[in-house]
């Protein structure tokens, strides 16, 4: 319990970001029985879409269906109950195009959004019955400091807020949006993958260059699709993977809970592979047994050792994403249908510089992989899919810069993220957990390596508001 020195005009909970995971913390939170006055802070105009479902081209899906992506962590079944709803009222008229029961359907995340939404003003309802109440601040948080008086929260406005508590519930930070220490010049010669308008100014026949072969390349090919784009694309990716398909596989038992003996990164795959085999053999999609590793990576990864998850991210990451991080259907038919027309190629090679040309052409250093020597490809525009922004030390924003200044958060494991206790509350640069501020969603990646799909935002945002309840 907090002492009296808070201010009588104090919020009890400050969540900064208003995206999927602050809108689901704060839903939990009135949710709950008492009464507790809570601030989102969050620049966009509307809650419950962040960087992820503020998306509004119908193209740009989920890469889960329905099934998969429930905000209720006690109804898996809550995405598609409100999608029927939907679809009754006659929204989403393209979704008979998917030729799917509702449950298998893949969204468009800007319709996602909606649904967040109002999962949200459902419980605004509950909590005015419990006496409390949920406001949007429309601003940024550039600073924050925390004493025995609270937290103080300093915003891109000059206003301050003070609250008891204080959450960064800040979501995603998209490598192409986001400004970088030491960039490599990227983003400045780089197109916004999800800006459909900008592509549109495009020759339609002129060449695309793409960094980055992961899901935000999958949504950048869309958006060209869209924008009526029709020339050569060329994709460049480390390791060259592309994202597999998301298919509807049958239940397998879950291995991985039945065997604890499994230890190192080694033992990891091979018990994987041998589960993925026998799938094959008995007839059964290979994406069964490997949906069930999802369930376990949190445990295995907390307890492994960092030099195991050093071994891991060296050597597991890219197919683990390329397998795990599955493509919604309709983008992959897409993918296919560009290769298979030639359109669309995939190399493996790693960027060493960009530079833009006078002709308004740009002009990228790749070393194809295996190769000690560089070359030098021309193209018409160039796209940043590098994916998410992990390291919050190379993230060149306000907050993540005054945070490490100020020691209030520290690095997580491996650079991942921040540093956290398993219930949230975050560590400082002694490693000493803080009472008064707590983390969840994306920057607990490495506390939990996966952190950022919807079931884990939502367990998260359950956990922590039980957490927080407790604390006033």
């Amino acid at each position: 319990m907090f002492d009296d020195k808070i201010r009588p005009d104090a919020a009890d909970v400050l969540i900064i970001g208003g995206g999927l995971s602050g809108s689901m913390l704060a839903v939990q939170l009135l949710r709950l029985p008492g009464m507790r006055r809570i601030l989102i802070v969050e620049p966009r105009s509307e809650l419950g879409r962040g960087e992820a479902y503020s998306a509004t081209e119908p193209g740009h899906t989920l890469n889960g269906n329905a099934a998969r992506m429930s905000v209720d962590p006690d109804n898996t079944d809550d995405l598609t109950q409100w999608l029927t709803d939907y679809l009754a009222e006659g929204g989403w008229p393209e979704s008979q195009e998917q030729s799917a029961p509702v449950s298998g359907l893949f969204p468009p995340r800007g319709i996602f959004g909606l649904y967040v939404q109002q999962r949200l003003r459902e419980a605004q309802a509950v909590g005015e019955v419990h006496g409390s109440s949920v406001e949007h601040v429309r601003a940024e948080v550039v600073d924050l400091s925390t004493g025995d008086s609270g937290v103080t929260a300093t915003l891109s406005d000059g206003r301050e807020l003070q609250s008891r508590l204080a959450v960064l519930a800040t979501g995603m930070f998209a490598a192409s949006r986001t400004p970088q220490h030491h960039s490599n010049g990227l983003n400045a010669a780089a197109l916004d993958p999800w800006d459909v308008e900008v592509m549109r100014r495009l020759d339609p026949r002129s060449t695309v260059l793409i960094i980055g072969s992961g899901l935000t390349m999958v949504d950048a090919v869309v958006s060209l699709q869209q924008a009526g784009h029709r020339g050569p694309i060329r994709v460049f990716s480390r390791h060259g993977l592309l994202p597999h398909v998301r298919r509807q596989p049958p239940e397998w038992a879950d291995f991985l809970e039945q065997d604890h003996s499994i230890r190192s990164t080694r033992q990891l795959v091979r018990k994987v592979r041998e589960q993925c085999e026998l799938a094959i053999e008995s007839g059964i999609d290979w994406q069964a047994p490997l949906d069930t590793v999802r369930a376990n990576i949190g445990r295995l990864w907390s307890q492994a050792s960092d030099r195991q998850r050093r071994q891991f991210v060296r050597h597991v990451r890219p197919w683990w994403e390329s397998h795990h991080h599955r493509s919604p259907p309709p983008s992959a038919a897409l993918l296919a249908d560009l290769v298979q027309e030639g359109r669309l190629t995939i190399q493996a090679a790693s960027l060493q510089g960009v530079q833009p040309l006078a002709s308004g052409q740009v002009q990228i250093q790749i070393r194809h992989r295996g190769q000690s020597h560089s070359s030098l490809v021309p193209g018409d525009a160039l796209i940043n899919s590098t994916g998410i922004e992990y390291d919050w030390r190379r993230v060149d924003r306000a907050l993540p810069r005054q945070l490490l200044a100020r020691g209030l958060i520290r690095p997580g494991p491996l650079a991942l993220g921040i540093a956290a206790d398993t219930g949230g509350a975050v560590q400082d640069a002694h490693g000493h957990c803080s009472s008064r501020l707590f983390a969840m969603g994306p920057p607990l990646r490495g506390l939990w390596w996966e952190s950022t799909s919807v079931t884990d935002v939502a367990s998260q945002a359950k956990a922590l508001a039980l957490r927080l309840s407790t604390l006033f």
